[in-house]
């Protein structure tokens, strides 16, 4: 069953003038159409002015961007820096037959000598086999020392897991990248670069390291958010085609889309923002935000063509809906705005993209509808199918089974907020950052090739008090501490596969190249003049270790691993810290996590707020609020039973998802008051709703589901996480809003009560 609105009074008086139109709403619409095309023109330039610095919109690179600035983890790192110079390692690794021979120890050293001369590298700290087996510095005594066979498998020894596999065939060159900021060439450049030499070695090489994952992340997600987003564009254009067969309400809701994105991105670069990989979403979410809003109008437009004219149809459209629309905006505005209260910046700054993102769809619904609607001949009006009345009539059964199974649709939805609620303690985090990425990756590939023949690609340090390096007892504890951690295991498995100490360089020359320490310690600086730099500061009296562990391994197991590490060095030094790009992309989703849940009560205090002052009733507010809430917890509470872990894309599911599905409910609402307004009954009025609203959720539900499949085509695993989690909410907040919000207006009027809801728009619409 169909329904449409009320028949409108009479459009003339006694004397046969036109009445003026009343009410706020009304002048706002006749304005509008008024000067509609003037709006559209304008519209026009704007989008033209916006296009050139749109496209000047960056990405923020920056890993440490996504930690608050007073984080400890992140002071940790930043101090590192400062105290020993950046840890930016990048490894080329292969596997080349008599590798050992001088012959195989010049190819590693060619190889070596091309990967020091690209931009960007610090050739006085590339690390190589044939370094330790054949030093420069070492002079014709070392050199000679290390021609026998047992210093030479010492110094293997000493290689080994780092420069050397155990196979004595895999090999690596380790290089230090210059400080970004002193860097000649972008790190982009750099490592393209690189890859390139890679791939012209006469044997297959590897490329990893953590400043390769984080631009391999970062490149992903700037391509495919660009790629995808016109691929999902495309596949939207065809659903809305399909739904009304009509080629001007094809278009128009990807107009209002690309026109709304374009302008944020302009006011983005005039506001100094840049894009981060939190906000990546940006695209997707307005695309949600847009769409939806369209489909409202193309289906009330339609219903009142029937018995209207195009301009009387869309004036009463807009003012049925611009309340709606307008308190939708600005109650999703507000929602992300509570993103703002972040300590994070990028979330800070996706917390303001999202509220212009949004506030600018209103404005090119406003601009470009009315014009839009109206201009020209072609394509006037939306189709219909046959087949939406059994769509209706199956919405209409489920508003009787809201109305015949009160007791049991409340008892079902308790049961699965408690399901729901259950599931959250058994959350896990996702550390392994080479799980943003498919298993066919090169990346991947790249790490399993690596850890499987050299060890542990992740590399990270623990530091600590250190008097001096004459101090000898201080340098016997470290060499202890060194060996503790070598042979420091967690449920079973070695904490670290490799432990780099500064008395490794000390013990390996033998005492026969030099006898005192004060003779090695010249010598070393002599044969690796960074080595010492590089492991003690002595201003600062710091000293470190350098440590290697496995990148791909369970999410607790690493962070456990990295605080044994911690714990097991406080038993010998002092104000003891970990630190490096392996302990920082272990902790990022827990950084995330732990301030969206702030970010998340915080957006849901704001859009009951506004749903209260929307609707003028705290109560009303308070039951919008349960049928969002109710699928973002059993949807979150099934990540936990299923024990799937949370990565970068689920980390803010829950802030995201809040406030996409309220703008449902907003629209279900206002057409319910409407229907009470027009002196139906509480039952006529939800049944109403739901043909009409009901149908509009289902068809932008529908549209944006399939345009947001396309998400799982990404390379980046997070923005398919993204693209589902997203679909199931969407779905779920659609069931809340045509079976659990009928049924708590229901149980909000109680079966005596018969006054309206409050309202905060004019009354149904007169004709002008």
């Amino acid at each position: 069953m169909t329904f449409s609105n009320p028949p409108a009074a009479s459009e003339t008086d006694a004397g046969g003038q036109e009445h003026a139109p009343v009410g706020f709403v009304e002048s706002l619409a006749a304005l509008l159409l008024r000067f509609r095309y003037v709006l559209l023109l304008l519209a026009l330039v704007a989008t033209g002015l916006a296009f050139v610095p749109a496209q000047r919109l960056t990405l923020e690179r920056s890993i440490e961007s996504l930690f608050p600035e007073d984080a400890p983890i992140l002071q940790r790192y930043l101090e590192s820096k400062q105290l020993f110079g950046g840890d930016e390692f990048v490894m080329v690794a292969w596997r080349q037959p008599e590798l050992l021979k001088a012959t195989g120890l010049q190819t590693v050293e060619k190889f070596a000598d091309k990967l020091n001369d690209l931009p960007g590298v610090n050739a006085s700290s590339t690390q190589t086999l044939t370094a330790v087996l054949q030093p420069e510095g070492a002079g014709f005594l070392g050199s000679l020392f290390l021609r026998i066979p047992a210093i030479r498998e010492r110094a293997l020894g000493f290689a080994e897991g780092a420069l050397v596999g155990e196979d004595r065939k895999t090999t690596a060159v380790v290089v230090r990248l210059t400080p970004e900021s002193d860097a000649s060439v972008s790190r982009a450049e750099t490592f393209q670069q690189i890859r390139d030499l890679a791939a012209a070695h006469p044997y297959r090489s590897y490329v990893v390291g953590e400043p390769v994952q984080v631009h391999d992340m970062f490149e992903i997600v700037e391509r495919d958010g660009a790629l995808l987003g016109w691929a999902s564009s495309g596949i939207l254009l065809c659903i809305i085609l399909f739904l009304f067969r009509s080629l001007r309400w094809m278009i128009l809701p990807i107009l209002i889309v690309r026109v709304s994105l374009l302008w944020t991105r302009a006011a983005l670069v005039l506001s100094g923002i840049r894009l981060s990989m939190v906000s990546s979403m940006l695209d997707s979410l307005v695309t949600i935000i847009g769409i939806a809003t369209m489909m409202h109008i193309t289906v009330t437009y339609r219903a009142y063509r029937r018995d209207y004219e195009r301009e009387e149809s869309l004036r009463r459209t807009l003012v049925d809906l611009l309340p709606a629309i307008a308190w939708t905006c600005a109650t999703t505005a507000v929602g992300f705005g509570a993103l703002m209260s972040s300590e994070i910046v990028p979330i800070q700054s996706f917390g303001l993209m999202m509220s212009i993102g949004t506030m600018m769809v209103l404005l090119a619904v406003a601009s470009i509808v009315p014009g839009g609607v109206l201009l020209g001949s072609f394509s006037i009006d939306p189709k219909r199918y046959g087949w939406e009345s059994r769509i209706s009539a199956g919405l209409q059964k489920l508003l009787d089974a809201v109305f015949r199974f009160p007791k049991t649709i409340i008892a079902i939805s308790v049961s699965l907020a408690i399901l729901g609620v259950a599931g959250i303690p058994f959350l896990r985090v996702e550390t392994d950052f080479s799980k943003n990425f498919h298993e066919t990756s090169p990346i991947v590939q790249a790490l399993q090739f690596v850890e499987s023949n050299l060890g542990g690609a992740g590399n990270y340090e623990v530091s600590f008090d250190f008097p001096s390096l004459e101090n000898e007892e201080a340098l016997e504890r470290l060499r202890a501490l060194a060996d503790e951690l070598r042979n420091l295991e967690v449920d079973g498995q070695p904490a670290v596969t490799k432990v780099v100490a500064y008395t490794d360089g000390i013990d390996f020359i033998p005492n026969m190249a030099a006898r005192t320490l004060t003779q090695k310690r010249e010598l070393l600086a002599e044969m690796q003049p960074e080595f010492a730099p590089s492991m003690f500061n002595a201003q600062e009296q710091r000293m470190r270790i350098l440590l290697r562990a496995l990148e791909r391994q369970p999410a607790e197991l690493k962070l456990e691993m990295i605080d044994r590490v911690e714990e097991v060095t406080a038993q010998h030094f002092e104000n003891v810290k970990t630190t490096g790009l392996y302990v920082l992309l272990a902790n990022i989703i827990l950084s995330l996590l732990a301030d969206q849940l702030v970010s998340f009560g915080l957006a849901a205090c704001g859009i009951l707020l506004m749903m209260t002052l929307a609707f003028r009733s705290l109560r009303i507010g308070l039951i919008s609020l349960v049928p969002n809430l109710l699928p973002i917890v059993l949807l979150v509470g099934l990540i936990g039973w299923s024990g799937s872990l949370i990565n970068i894309g689920t980390a803010m599911i829950a802030s995201v998802s809040i406030g996409l599905t309220v703008d449902s409910s907003i629209h279900y609402l206002s057409a319910y008051r409407r229907g009470l307004g027009a002196g139906f009954s509480h039952e006529e009025s939800l049944r109403r709703t739901q043909g009409e609203i009901g149908l509009s959720l289902v068809f932008s539900n529908i549209a944006l589901i399939c345009g947001f499949s396309v998400l799982t085509l990404s390379e980046f695993v997070p923005l398919n996480y993204f693209g589902v989690l997203v679909s199931i909410a969407m779905l779920g907040g659609l069931a809340g809003n045509i079976i659990l919000l009928p049924l708590l207006l229901t149980l909000l009027r109680g079966p005596e009560q018969n006054e309206s809801l409050p309202e905060f728009a004019a009354k149904p619409a007169e004709p002008v």
